[in-house]
């Protein structure tokens, strides 16, 4: 296997090295296998002035064009699978069959925007003789695009392909600690005959990129993956400068199980979702709410399942989870379970550190947990689940709406009845029944409440990279 790449900025079509970098950590063993350069100002300026010239080359490239473009790079992501994913799972921890199937994930973003580039239709209006409307949709502009640590090639793939199927040109700033993954994408774009200028990539200290290439007048979008509380600001910053923002922001999805499911079955399929990236998923099913018909069997399986699941480095073909990513998020759950101990809950699987070297921590099952438990309301970004029973589907509806976010949310019911009721009460922005699938390429993915605001994915996922203009035709002069 090939060794950690050198992780350089993308810049008007050249890669280059910086003074200033950030050490990047393997959480398996907590060692630094590599450095993320740090943009200067004058990097950043760079950036800017690249993609104002890039977007004057790409916005007049035609939609045909754009899209053999992207379909190549997917097709070199494709060939260059292990190489991406093996960068993947040492920066990031996840196992290296999950880390491949992230990039598959990434290149089909880029295979279902390709297609979406050449069907953003526009319409003529209805008048009256001699004079006609006609809509079209252009593209934005420069996007300033902001990608989490979390999924280090599959959440950067889906904005830039989606600026670049539109037409924008973008700037990156993907996660300094997770960085491979995004360099792999640009490499792959030069490769496929981008025009310099259309991508560049840039890392640093996030709030110092965000504060500065966000009100500048190149920038025409912010388009962010991460935490409501981030989004939030980027979102303040963005309304200053009346610029619009497209926003997939954090999680707490909750699963209701009705009184006509399989408990054991539904119970061991969510037990292995929630070991999935080590439960750090915005989309992450994390609130169990069971019938009580259901519970103790629900409950069971579960706690079966998770208590099986293997917890290792990446790298062992036996492992099914690897570690968290960073320390921040071994503090975090320490602190939700032990409030919810402290509060009452019982801790059925997991609770503890595995081991003090590397950021291991296993599956953790809470039940009973009362609503004042801060792991209630709290996403804790891991693999933490809560499991409390209800006596009927409307206090699962109720309990479930309670929070105000509205990303994801999940059922299992075979009832038709019971699917009409969850599809018009639960508030989310993507309802999943019978599976534990959130999101894929060609269906519209976002959230509702404080889960953020616009849709990336789907037919309606160049919609925000795009500006809607009437053009009105007056054959003769008034």
């Amino acid at each position: 296997m090939t060794q950690y790449p050198d992780i350089q900025l993308f810049i008007d079509g050249q890669w280059r090295k910086t003074v200033d970098s950030l050490p990047v950590v393997n959480p398996a063993d907590e060692t630094v296998i590599g450095a993320t350069p740090v943009a200067a100002r004058a990097d950043l300026d760079d950036a800017l002035s690249a993609a104002a010239s890039g977007f004057k080359v790409w916005s007049m490239t035609s939609p045909a064009e754009r899209a053999a473009v992207m379909l190549r790079a997917a097709a070199i992501m494709r060939e260059r699978i292990d190489e991406i994913a093996h960068a993947i799972t040492l920066e990031h921890g996840k196992p290296f069959l999950q880390a491949r199937l992230e990039v598959i994930r990434g290149c089909e973003f880029f295979e279902w925007d390709a297609g979406e580039a050449v069907r953003t239709y526009g319409r003529v209006i209805p008048s009256k003789p001699g004079i006609r409307y006609v809509v079209v949709h252009q593209p934005i502009g420069t996007v300033a695009a902001f990608s989490p640590w979390n999924f280090p090639m599959s959440q950067p793939a889906r904005k830039v392909a989606g600026a670049l199927a539109a037409g924008c040109s973008i700037i990156l700033k993907a996660s300094e600690e997770t960085p491979a993954g995004a360099m792999h994408i640009a490499r792959a774009l030069q490769d496929a005959g981008l025009p310099a200028g259309v991508l560049n990539l840039v890392f640093g200290v996030p709030s110092e990129i965000s504060s500065y290439i966000i009100p500048h007048s190149q920038t025409r979008l912010v388009a962010f993956t991460g935490s409501t509380a981030v989004g939030k600001h980027l979102t303040e910053i963005a309304a200053r400068h009346m610029k619009p923002v497209l926003m997939e922001l954090g999680g707490h999805a909750p699963v209701i199980v009705c009184d006509d499911a399989d408990p054991v079955a539904a119970g061991r399929l969510s037990a292995t979702r929630k070991a999935r990236n080590a439960g750090q998923v915005c989309t992450s099913p994390t609130r169990f709410f069971v019938h009580e018909s259901r519970f103790a069997a629900f409950r069971d399986s579960f706690v079966e399942r998770a208590r099986s699941v293997v917890v290792g480095n990446g790298m062992d073909a036996a492992t099914e989870m690897g570690p968290l990513a960073n320390h921040r998020r071994i503090e975090a759950l320490e602190t939700l379970v032990a409030d919810a101990r402290q509060k009452g809950a019982k801790i059925l699987a997991g609770g503890d550190r595995i081991k003090n070297s590397g950021y291991f921590f296993p599956v953790t099952v809470l039940a009973e947990a009362p609503d004042d438990a801060r792991a209630m309301y709290e996403e804790p970004f891991g693999p933490l689940a809560i499991i409390n029973p209800v006596a009927s589907l409307d206090e699962a509806i109720e309990k479930a709406n309670a929070l105000p976010f509205g990303l994801a949310a999940y059922a299992f019911t075979d009832s038709a009845a019971n699917v009409e009721e969850l599809t018009q009460r639960v508030e989310a922005g993507n309802l999943s029944i019978n599976t534990l699938e959130a999101s894929v390429a060609e269906t519209p993915f976002g959230g509702v409440k404080e889960s953020g605001y616009g849709r990336e994915g789907g037919a309606e996922g160049l919609s925000h990279y795009t500006i809607v203009k009437t053009v009105s035709h007056k054959m003769k002069y008034a």
